[in-house]
């Protein structure tokens, strides 16, 4: 069984690639718009679903034998398809808790690692100071110094507003407040 946090990192990794390959789609889909009645203009790809981000990175892994030891990882799993399910929610939280920065200005790495941990902080019962070391951790490591202070702050801002105390994982009920 996977670590939590390299359970993130796979998470990140998916939704990375998910993310880079929806936008290429985007991309083509354009060009083909570009070209009304072209005969040669090719068909449209395949939608690329988290499901099939999922599998590409587990085939990256290595061979079928590393890929069985490997398995799959229920929480990376879970995270993904959350964060997926969830994506419109998730970006229009952090749209409005990251100011003088829109959406697509945030580079990819930076914008799942926010996704996932508003996810985490949001639908599961991980304590908020976990899920903000954890993302800040990904930051060290997949972006910048400035990104980790900024991840930091947007959210801070997110945890405050949904009425998660330092240590509780989930909103506080309507009872609790």
């Amino acid at each position: 069984m996977a670590s939590r946090h390299r359970s993130r990192e796979r998470a990140l990794q998916i939704l990375y690639q998910w993310e880079l390959r929806r936008r290429l789609e985007e991309s083509f889909e354009e060009r083909r718009r570009g070209a009304p009645g072209d005969p040669e203009a090719a068909p449209a790809p395949k939608s690329f679903t988290v499901a099939d981000a999922a599998e590409a990175y587990y085939r990256s892994l290595g061979s079928e034998d590393d890929v069985a030891e490997t398995a799959r990882d229920p929480f990376a799993e879970e995270l993904v398809e959350g964060v997926a399910a969830h994506r419109r929610e998730l970006d229009e939280l952090i749209a409005s808790h990251s100011s003088h920065w829109r959406l697509e200005r945030m580079s990819a790495v930076d914008r799942n690692i926010l996704r996932l941990a508003a996810y985490e902080m949001m639908h599961t019962p991980t304590p908020a100071p976990i899920v903000l070391d954890e993302a800040l951790k990904l930051a060290e490591r997949y972006s910048g110094e400035k990104a980790v202070a900024f991840i930091n702050g947007v959210l801070d801002a997110i945890r405050r507003s949904l009425g998660i105390e330092g240590s509780e994982g989930r909103r506080r009920s309507g009872a609790d407040k």
